[in-house]
């Protein structure tokens, strides 16, 4: 059995929770996760690097059992909630740390190591884009809304955090849905359901733009810094293509890309295999 510790950490009043597992003095691996996930998509990856890794997994404010603020009271922006997991990684001492960004987790791991890229050892992106490559059609009524941030395409958008589109998000691409836990999509669609979270996360779909003007900043990083980054991608992904894997290899040509055959939650199906990935990247 493997100890993992759920745990709440105070971060300058907001409430942070997060899950750990690991022994305190082995390398750490912070694991990011995305839309409209929580830090329980990783449940069955922890258990399998717990034996290596000091494993840290929060919840990004806004988002699963971390707190969700009004709208009124917190600046729901990618900046903002990057301000509050980087102030966490200071509370919790993490002076040196490899990177899993997924989806919204990339481009907050992404600014994290912009800004402090002595601290990154590695970076793991698991269907987590830093190029316009990767961005699908699907983002096409999203983009509409960063042109024209109208009420009308605000709506236009809504159908993004209905639950089917959760379900459909976590089912796309997958060659057996039945391999799919309805856990996941089950508990995002509860999260979700909060008074409130939709207009937050409507917030958070309009300031997504502001990822896509830093991605030359990010590619920035990737040349001058060179820092370790395995790409291990859920090909059937319906919003990040797999150019968008491939693409990281023009800032750094020694990046490790691999591909699954599954869609955008590729923990779900793939937890073994992408842990195995990581397992000997690391150690290469």
């Amino acid at each position: 059995m493997v100890d993992i510790a759920y745990r709440t950490a105070d971060v300058d009043g907001l409430k942070v929770f997060y899950r750990e597992a690991g022994a305190a003095d082995a390398p750490t691996l912070l694991l990011l996760h995305g839309f409209p996930s929580s830090s329980h998509m990783f449940r069955e990856l922890i258990p399998l690097l717990a034996d290596q890794f000091h494993i840290v997994a929060p919840d990004l404010p806004g988002f699963g059992r971390s707190d969700m603020p009004a709208g009124d009271d917190f600046d729901y922006t990618f900046e903002h909630i990057t301000d509050v997991i980087d102030r966490l990684t200071e509370v919790l001492g993490l002076d040196r740390f490899a990177l899993y960004v997924f989806d919204y987790g990339a481009p907050v791991g992404f600014r994290i190591a912009t800004r402090h890229p002595e601290r990154i050892s590695a970076i793991v992106s698991q269907n987590g884009s830093a190029y316009e490559d990767g961005l699908s059609e699907a983002w096409n009524p999203v983009q509409a809304y960063w042109k024209e941030p109208s009420a009308a395409n605000r709506e236009a958008i809504r159908m993004l955090v209905q639950p089917e589109t959760t379900v459909w998000q976590y089912q796309h691409g997958v060659p057996d849905e039945t391999r799919v836990s309805p856990d996941g999509y089950g508990l995002d669609n509860y999260y979700l359901a909060r008074e409130g979270a939709h207009e937050i996360q409507l917030d958070l779909f309009l300031d997504y733009a502001s990822n896509v003007a830093l991605y030359p900043t990010f590619q920035e990083y990737f040349r001058t810094s060179k820092p370790r980054l395995l790409a291990v991608w859920g090909k059937n992904d319906p919003f990040f293509l797999p150019a968008g894997a491939e693409a990281f290899t023009r800032d750094i040509p020694e990046a490790d890309v691999r591909f699954l055959d599954t869609g955008h939650f590729a923990l779900e199906t793939h937890a073994e295999e992408i842990a195995a990935a990581l397992r000997d990247f690391l150690a290469g």
